[in-house]
């Protein structure tokens, strides 16, 4: 697979730096994920790292050295991870479940696939333009796609931070359709937290892509992140890869839309076990129902 792969992730303003993101391989298979834990709740690091180490765990065990399904394993691990935020909050008797939001790429044979839940976003960068990038679970999102508002108003939007979905909490996620495409030679795929994209205009995010190694480009674009934000700063994460391979021949289906690392060092609460990891998605339902009753019936840690 050749592909180059960077990243770049920066506290910001804020006491803590609640961002994780990974990337694995295999001899034909690639995941990213980059997640933002939920700073209005309790430990949105411990769901961002929780859900984070699922993903890998889950690509470790399956990509072998291809996923069989690229689509089910992201639609899975996302179920999965959600589960594993809350009975981590079980296990260490937390009064709330934290929450986070997430975003995750699969690349395997020259096709690129994707999910996501919440405001991280994906953007898929191609000759210079943005060909496409994922629609935010949220307040603003929606005002966009009803066109009452304009993008550029999204990041100063007074309901930016009000979120529709995330992993953790009591809601289950409801993740769109998985999407994919085929990748072109010198493709952009570009994984960020809020803290990257709000503060930056397309132009920008655009023009150090092209002037810049991909190093140098997130390097510059996260300074430029946190200069525009000023001291209220949010965490800025960035994953990126550019693909290096010319595009493969389509295959018959639907139309499409046009090495472990934890760069962010917490400690590792992983919420992952093999059993877990091999249960269906009827049983991942039924364990996330009997974790949230145990949850509204324990009493506080103290």
């Amino acid at each position: 697979m050749n592909c180059t792969l960077a990243y770049e992730t920066r506290i910001g303003a804020r006491a803590m730096n609640q961002d994780r993101l990974g990337h694995w391989r295999s001899g034909r298979s690639l995941l990213m994920v980059g997640a933002d834990g939920l700073g209005g709740h309790l430990r949105g690091e411990l769901a961002a790292q929780v859900s984070v180490d699922y993903f890998g765990t889950a690509f470790q065990r399956d990509a072998r050295p291809a996923l069989v399904d690229p689509e089910q394993f992201l639609n899975r691990a996302m179920t999965g991870a959600h589960a594993a935020i809350l009975r981590e909050a079980f296990k260490l008797g937390l009064p709330d479940v934290p929450r986070t939001v997430i975003v995750a790429c699969v690349v395997q044979d020259g096709y690129a696939y994707w999910a996501h839940i919440g405001d991280c976003r994906l953007y898929l960068v191609r000759q210079g333009r943005i060909q496409m990038r994922t629609r935010d679970h949220t307040i603003v999102q929606q005002l966009l796609d009803e066109g009452r508002i304009r993008e550029e108003a999204i990041s100063t939007h007074p309901e930016r931070n009000r979120i529709l979905q995330c992993l953790g909490g009591y809601q289950v996620p409801r993740p769109e359709r998985i999407e994919k495409t085929r990748l072109a030679k010198n493709d952009f795929v570009i994984l960020c937290s809020d803290g990257l994209w709000g503060p930056l205009t397309h132009r920008q995010l655009l023009h150090s892509l092209s002037t810049r190694p991909l190093q140098e480009a997130l390097d510059e674009l996260a300074v430029l992140a946190e200069q525009r934000s000023g001291p209220q700063c949010d965490n800025v994460t960035v994953l990126a890869m550019n693909w290096g391979e010319d595009e493969v021949a389509p295959t018959d289906g639907p139309p499409t839309v046009p090495t472990y690392e934890l760069p962010t060092d917490v400690q590792d609460f992983t919420a992952t076990d093999p059993d877990f990891l091999r249960m269906s998605d009827e049983d991942i339902e039924k364990a996330i129902a009997e974790i949230k009753a145990a949850l509204r019936k324990t009493p506080p840690a103290r």
